[in-house]
């Protein structure tokens, strides 16, 4: 059963590389992502460069392909091993980058993946000026959802001290990342 999980993985990756049709591109990332949640899968998912998938999609112009993948990161993140490769693979730039996203559940995913992804090294990334900046503004949006992980993330991994340099910037600048539509 296990060489049948491996091989059916690899099958879905090859869809996902050969496949011309958005629709079905779509419905494989969507299936990836899933299979990320099942840490018995972590293991095939690194063989089969799954992660790098992932962080390659996330630069992508359908929305749909970045909401699985970074929802696939943010499944896989989880696991040391993983979060670690996407540290060292530079993963924060383009994570972060998602929090621009119209897509309110691409948001969600890149807020909670860069929690997890926060660790005493990778901290002054997760936790940069625009990132508390933007947290700021979502903890503030109507979507509760939104504003309930965005005050998390500013309680339990930004010190108090970022959260005051952010707001005191934010009162002289009037540009900044939109917040998701609803």
């Amino acid at each position: 059963m296990e060489l049948g999980r491996l091989e059916y993985l690899q099958a879905l990756v090859t869809e996902f590389q050969v496949t011309d049709s958005p629709e079905a591109k779509e419905q494989v990332l969507a299936n990836l992502a899933n299979f990320a949640y099942d840490p018995k899968n972590y293991e095939y998912l690194r063989q089969l460069q799954v992660l790098d998938l992932f962080l390659d999609t996330l630069t992508e112009d359908s929305e749909s392909l970045v909401e699985f993948a970074i929802g696939g990161l943010c499944n896989l993140c989880l696991d040391k091993t993983n979060k670690d490769y996407i540290l060292e693979a530079n993963g924060v730039e383009p994570i972060i980058n998602c929090l621009s996203s119209s897509n309110e559940e691409t948001v969600m995913s890149a807020v909670t993946t860069l929690m997890y992804l926060t660790t005493t090294q990778s901290r002054q990334q997760t936790t940069a000026l625009p990132v508390v900046e933007c947290m700021l503004r979502f903890s503030l949006s109507a979507n509760k959802r939104l504003s309930n992980l965005a005050a998390v993330f500013l309680e339990d991994y930004c010190t108090p001290l970022q959260v005051e340099e952010a707001r005191n910037l934010s009162k002289h600048t009037a540009v900044g990342i939109p917040l998701p539509k609803d």
